[in-house]
């Protein structure tokens, strides 16, 4: 059990994560952790924040600090993601991994899109859109690429890339966070993973960043406890309850 669970980038003041690890923790038994919001622009400023907490330490992250603890904190991302979004410090030592894409596909098929052999319009090419193709591919789903502010790059998504078709969801990845709004897409259904404050736990985004928090639990927080952690639907009915 850690000293301090939280979130960390800017802007974060709307994340949900807090009460995410809140929620977990309390359904597992887990008491006398303290929350955190460490805003940072940077990473300097990260570090910085950091040095003053002593002990275990678990986060989430979000931009601008996807990328830069890979080499400052010699955290690798996944193969093609090069990216994290979930970081934690034991014992003085860091380890990352990015949940992203995992979050992606199990909140899909949460609203009951299956991603095997379905069509997913995406627009951007940073992160998440690494995370979610390569999520997406894994599952034998389809991906038409729609260049945004940054082109998807080659990764081991690339046999799961066609030109054009009919295309079953979409997400613009361009879209700014804490609910900025998206570009239209082409396709049967279009979801965002931006949210703000308020935001309900019908939204696609709020779906995504429960799922994805418990992939983080599955993954490299507490994986010898996976058996244990809620459901998502669980989960969700937990955070909307919370003040």
């Amino acid at each position: 059990m850690p000293d301090y669970w939280g979130i960390t980038g800017y802007p974060i003041s709307h994340s949900l994560t807090p009460r995410l690890f809140a929620a977990v923790g309390e359904h597992l038994g887990m008491s006398g952790v303290q929350q955190i919001f460490l805003e940072a622009d940077g990473i300097d400023e990260f570090e910085s924040r950091v040095a003053g907490l002593e002990g275990d330490i678990w986060l989430s992250c979000t931009a601008p600090l996807k990328h830069a603890p890979q080499d400052r904190l010699g955290v690798k991302g996944p193969e093609g993601v090069n990216a994290v979004n979930q970081l934690m410090r034991i014992a003085g030592e860091w380890s990352g991994t990015s949940t992203d894409g995992l979050g992606f596909v199990t909140a899909c098929r949460h609203i009951g899109v299956e991603p095997s052999g379905t069509v997913l319009k995406m627009r951007g090419g940073g992160s998440a859109a690494r995370a979610i193709a390569a999520a997406w591919a894994a599952e034998g789903g389809l991906i038409i690429s729609e260049e945004g502010r940054r082109t998807l790059v080659g990764g081991p998504w690339d046999s799961a890339i066609i030109e054009a078709g009919e295309a079953a969801i979409g997400i613009d990845l361009d879209a700014a966070p804490s609910g900025g709004e998206s570009m239209h897409l082409d396709a049967e259904m279009q979801v965002s993973i931006s949210y703000g404050d308020g935001a309900s736990i019908g939204e696609f985004a709020v779906i995504m960043v429960a799922a994805q928090h418990l992939e983080a639990w599955k993954g490299i927080f507490a994986p010898e406890r996976a058996a244990e952690l809620p459901s998502l639907s669980l989960l969700l009915e937990r955070i909307s309850g919370a003040p």
